[in-house]
């Protein structure tokens, strides 16, 4: 697989937060503003600190034992590439948990940025004793093999929730942080980049004039007009 830690856009988007891209792809009329919902930071803090992860997808997909997709022959988490974020999909409230700590002992020493699990994991401590990155929807104990089988690698998944109707495809850039995961779609990056910068600099220009004593509305005018 690929190496994509030279990527440039994964460079620039590390100087960006998620509210940075989610605007950027709402100017762009992009669904939600890539917002994935339900996925929070899990280690190596529950949603405190620093954490950022930017990265192109690779992604794993879940299904049900009766599902008549085959069982996918290999093992995903050997297949991983450097830099890369993974996101794991699995079938909608699956009381077991899809992903652990061996997982993300072998995707750290894979050079893996970090995992985006669509549904629940284990081993939490593991995880933290690590410091690898998980962003989750909840966490579990029971492992998935009595339930579920891994049918494909890098292929689009759905996000699994009602709330929604979004795809994650291989190589759209994953980021997460304290407020939430995002996808940018691959397609849209070297549109959204400039966008995020100019956001940027007007919300820094009316922090400093709101800071001194100007309204909300005469600064957005200014500012963002």
């Amino acid at each position: 697989m690929a190496d994509t830690t030279g990527d440039p856009i994964v460079r620039e988007l590390q100087e960006y937060t998620t509210c940075d891209v989610s605007d950027a792809l709402c100017k762009l009329k992009f669904r939600n503003g890539g917002f994935l919902s339900g996925l929070t930071l899990w280690s190596p803090k529950r949603q405190e600190g620093p954490t950022k992860i930017v990265g192109p997808a690779y992604t794993v997909q879940y299904v049900l034992l009766d599902d008549p997709l085959p069982k996918h022959p290999t093992h995903y988490i050997d297949s991983i590439p450097h830099g890369a974020v993974v996101f794991v999909s699995c079938p909608p409230k699956s009381p077991n948990a899809v992903y652990g700590g061996l997982m993300s002992a072998r995707a750290k020493a894979q050079g893996a940025v970090a995992s985006v699990i669509d549904g629940r994991f284990r081993d939490l401590q593991e995880q933290r004793d690590l410091e690898f990155p998980i962003f989750a929807r909840d966490v579990g104990t029971a492992p998935p093999a009595e339930l579920l089988k891994v049918a494909a690698v890098n292929v689009p998944v759905k996000l699994q929730t009602d709330e929604q109707d979004m795809t994650i495809h291989p190589g759209d850039y994953i980021m997460g942080d304290i407020n939430g995961v995002v996808v940018l779609p691959k397609h849209l990056a070297e549109l959204a980049l400039p966008l995020m910068a100019k956001q940027v600099e007007a919300d820094s220009a009316m922090a400093v004039a709101i800071q001194g004593g100007m309204t909300f509305t005469e600064a957005s005018k200014k500012f963002r007009s």
